[in-house]
């Protein structure tokens, strides 16, 4: 059955955003929606020497706009976020791995829109970095409905999903048995067990952080970090059932 998920584009997302996107077949950028402010659509943490760290996009504060209308309004912002990454990161063992990506997009590409960025560091990593074979799409390219709960679910039908992964933060608006009704299995995303990894700077190991966090940490490991422990665990748990059963 094709998996589906629908998220908004976000701003170099943490791990669970890019593991939600190998979990499925066809992920789609949901970014005809309110933009809301104070939110992961335009900044992230990293971790500094001095602890968490928020990078954000100067996009202003109103919310009378959909995500992919929202202009960044300083591009100022490309050579501070790059400076604060270096000041931070330039020590990590795999900086230089993904070094000229990132001078790329802070040094040499303008961006213009919020989603343009976001997607295009989402993809890129996704794809080039992580390995990942999803496809990805707008959500403009399918007929949807309604609002919140039922535009969702009219989307997700439009995609011919037979399962739609879903984070648990959508537990507030979903209805479940609207997915059930419709044929389609909803299942929600468990972030819960990732491995620890060694961190540049902190006592207290950070989940939270932004993908270049495990990316600089870990380099070319970093997808084991985010599903492939779950490999290891299965076999582990296999092993022990075959054990129990005297095999």
């Amino acid at each position: 059955m094709k998996k589906v998920a629908v998220l908004q584009s976000n701003y170099i997302p943490w791990k669970g955003y890019f593991d939600i996107i190998h979990d499925v077949d066809l992920f789609i950028f949901h970014d005809d929606l309110q933009y809301t402010k104070g939110d992961w659509r335009n900044r992230n943490k990293i971790i500094s020497s001095n602890g968490l760290m928020w990078l954000t996009i100067p996009v202003g504060t109103s919310e009378k706009r959909l995500i992919d209308e929202v202009l960044i309004q300083d591009g100022k912002w490309q050579k501070k976020h790059w400076s604060n990454i270096t000041a931070y990161y330039s020590r990590a063992p795999y900086f230089k791995m993904y070094k000229e990506f990132f001078e790329y997009v802070y040094l040499e590409k303008k961006w213009d829109y919020l989603h343009e960025v976001n997607r295009f560091m989402i993809i890129e990593i996704s794809r080039n970095f992580l390995g990942t074979k999803t496809q990805f799409a707008d959500s403009r390219e399918f007929h949807s409905v309604g609002v919140k709960h039922e535009k969702l679910l009219s989307l997700v039908k439009a995609t011919g999903a037979g399962v739609y992964l879903s984070g648990p933060a959508a537990k507030d608006y979903i209805v479940a048995e609207d997915y059930e009704e419709a044929g389609i299995e909803l299942v929600w995303k468990n972030y819960s067990g990732y491995p620890e990894y060694k961190q540049l700077h902190g006592e207290v190991f950070e989940h939270g952080v932004s993908i270049v966090d495990l990316l600089f940490n870990t380099g070319s490991d970093a997808p084991y970090y985010i599903w492939g422990w779950r490999a290891d665990l299965l076999k582990e748990e296999n092993i022990l059932f075959d054990k129990g059963r005297g095999l």
